[in-house]
């Protein structure tokens, strides 16, 4: 279970906008919203190594922060909404906290992590994970980091859905119990070669290839070449003269 408290101090950003990010990030502070329960956004600004060592804890991206405002004491505790990481580097780039309250349930995303060896795969067979993320309702402290599904009863041919999966106390699964495939075994695609295309004759008879360039122009050139004897104009007998 996440169930794993957090303490984040952060501070409030007194002006907004991309240049104003920019020269947040140059100081290794990843800037952020922190949406209240009906109550004005705060403009926030984190130190991206504090950020990453709550997100990478125990509790990982469902770890409930105890977020505490610079100069102040209260704890808000909050969950994290969403994030945005730099398409080249990877490295966040903006962070969006909500404030819950501890005794309602919320709505959030879990990872699907397929373990075990199938016996399909054992037999030659593909598996396939289809869904990696599903939804899911619990408090915020019961919400799971992921949920773990055995595959090793798995065989060629076998689907499975979010219905074969355990139901765990206090979550609610969100999605269509049938409707959503989880993984499958798949008989491996066979790649077939192409037949070789013979042509054929008007009697139905394998049409002989041609034969090639170098071999017909050597035959050619054998058919052409004259006979010495022929080209210097004797006959092979004495010739007579004429009076």
């Amino acid at each position: 279970m996440a169930g794993e408290r957090v303490k984040l101090e952060v501070a409030e950003r007194e002006t907004r906008g991309s240049a104003e990010t920019r020269r947040l990030r140059k100081k290794g502070l990843i800037p952020g919203v922190l949406y209240g329960r009906g109550k004005t956004p705060h403009a926030i600004c984190i130190p991206e190594r504090e950020l990453r060592r709550v997100l990478t804890g125990t509790g990982g991206l469902h770890a409930i922060l105890d977020v505490v405002l610079e100069g102040q004491k209260t704890t808000h505790p909050s969950i994290l909404k969403d994030y945005q990481q730099d398409a080249i580097t990877g490295r966040l780039a903006h962070v969006d906290l909500q404030e819950v309250r501890l005794d309602q349930p919320i709505q959030a995303q879990v990872v699907i992590e397929l373990v075990g060896e199938s016996v399909g795969t054992k037999e030659g067979g593909v598996l396939s994970q289809v869904s990696r993320e599903i939804n899911v309702e619990a408090l915020p402290m019961e919400v799971p980091e992921r949920i773990e599904v055995d595959i090793s009863e798995m065989h060629i041919g076998d689907t499975l859905r979010l219905s074969d999966v355990a139901t765990q106390e206090g979550v609610i699964f969100l999605d269509d119990p049938e409707e959503t495939v989880l993984a499958t075994v798949t008989v491996p695609t066979k790649v077939e070669e192409p037949e070789e295309v013979v042509e054929l004759d008007e009697d139905g008879q394998p049409i002989e290839g041609e034969p090639d360039e170098e071999g017909a122009e050597g035959a050619a050139e054998g058919d052409a070449e004259p006979d010495a004897d022929a080209a210097s104009g004797e006959s092979g007998e004495p010739g007579t003269a004429e009076g």
